[in-house]
């Protein structure tokens, strides 16, 4: 009997990548907050998990078997995000305390998911393994 880790996971894989790479737009965000004439940046999570329920679907495909297999969620673009504050002269529209806070926000889903994961591994080999004590 096949296991399918697909259906065991869910999307917590492809969320945890879209979450990474949110962390990462995030923390250049918080390193240009005194860069005159940044804009601040992130990533539409909901658009990003409704192209990776899509490719788990199989509605995806690879077009030939030389591409390379890249989850949509990795080919998901960085959008400019509407500022919070008035313009404060130099250009830059990064609020640092906003910028923490989606950053923290980030981290503690991260982590849930990961959680969530390593949860359903143990679960996963206490099945395969017997579950004796």
């Amino acid at each position: 009997m096949a296991i399918s880790f697909e259906k065991a996971f869910g999307l917590h894989p492809e969320a945890m990548l879209v979450r990474d790479r949110r962390a990462q737009v995030l923390s250049e965000n918080i390193a240009n907050a005194d860069t005159p004439g940044y804009k601040a940046r992130d990533i539409d999570f909901q658009q990003a998990m409704k192209l990776a329920q899509s490719h788990q679907s199989g509605s995806i495909q690879r077009t030939n078997d030389k591409h390379f297999d890249i989850p949509s969620t990795l080919r998901q673009d960085t959008l400019y995000r509407n500022p919070d504050q008035p313009d404060t002269g130099d250009g830059n529209s990064v609020d640092i305390h906003h910028e923490r806070n989606e950053f923290l926000r980030n981290s503690l889903e991260y982590q849930a998911s990961l959680t969530f994961l390593t949860a359903r591994i143990a679960g996963m080999k206490k099945a395969i393994t017997g579950g004796g004590n």
